[in-house]
């Protein structure tokens, strides 16, 4: 199942959203300019590696310090262009109207603590000796956040979406629908990670929980006493 646009119009354009995307894409492409070794460096200084943030641990290698500053610059890496593509269009969808619904800078705000959130909790899930050292990377964590924001506030906002059942078929979906069974599939799968000890490789299906039990949190105090603008007719 993936959506690929929703029917909830906004009342300003989305230039936040716009910038992220454009800065992720960017990173993205630098990264991928660089020869095979200076990328491999690349994501061992610049992604977030729960050994290196909890310990210290710096693999005799120039890491970026303080080590907390890894968990920011991790959200604008990715590990290929389809994990790349699918975060930003998720992003696209669900980011403008959440962006609308708070405002710009709330919307920016919003979207960080959200990744650190994210981050947190994989890193908690993540401190095994075997998961400890591998490196995190990837929006997808601050993005969830934007989803659960998406979940509470536009639970019955209409979403386009491909599914893949015999056939390719166009459904329209209600957000509570293609939303909760995201959440549901990411929830279950950081389980069975955890259940067979692996919660730290491959998807990093914790950050995707955490990053959407944030988002569900905290977009009541941040759209606290705010309205979206009014879509004037001409």
């Amino acid at each position: 199942m993936i959506p690929y646009r929703d029917e909830n119009p906004t009342s300003r354009f989305p230039i936040l959203t716009v910038l992220i995307i454009i800065a992720n894409a960017f990173v993205f492409l630098y990264q991928q300019s660089l020869p095979p070794m200076g990328q491999k460096l690349f994501v061992v200084r610049y992604a977030a590696i729960p050994v290196h943030i909890v310990l210290g641990k710096d693999f005799n290698l120039p890491m970026l310090e303080p080590a907390w500053l890894t968990v920011f610059t991790s959200m604008f890496m990715h590990a290929g262009w389809m994990h790349l593509l699918g975060n930003m269009l998720f992003l696209w969808i669900f980011g403008n109207n959440v962006e609308d619904l708070m405002g710009r800078f709330k919307f920016l705000l919003f979207y960080l603590i959200c990744g650190v959130g994210a981050a947190a909790l994989q890193i908690m899930m993540s401190l095994s000796p075997k998961a400890a050292g591998i490196p995190m990377v990837g929006a997808s964590g601050a993005i969830a956040g934007v989803l659960g924001a998406y979940l509470i506030k536009f639970p019955a906002a209409r979403v386009r979406t491909i599914i893949f059942f015999i056939f390719i078929q166009v459904v329209v979906l209600p957000a509570y629908v293609v939303l909760g069974m995201w959440f549901i599939v990411q929830f279950f799968s950081a389980m069975a990670n955890a259940a067979s000890g692996v919660a730290g490789g491959g998807v990093a299906f914790f950050a995707h929980v955490g990053g959407f039990v944030a988002g569900m949190l905290l977009v009541l105090p941040f759209t606290l006493g705010r309205r979206r603008g009014i879509r004037r007719l001409e």
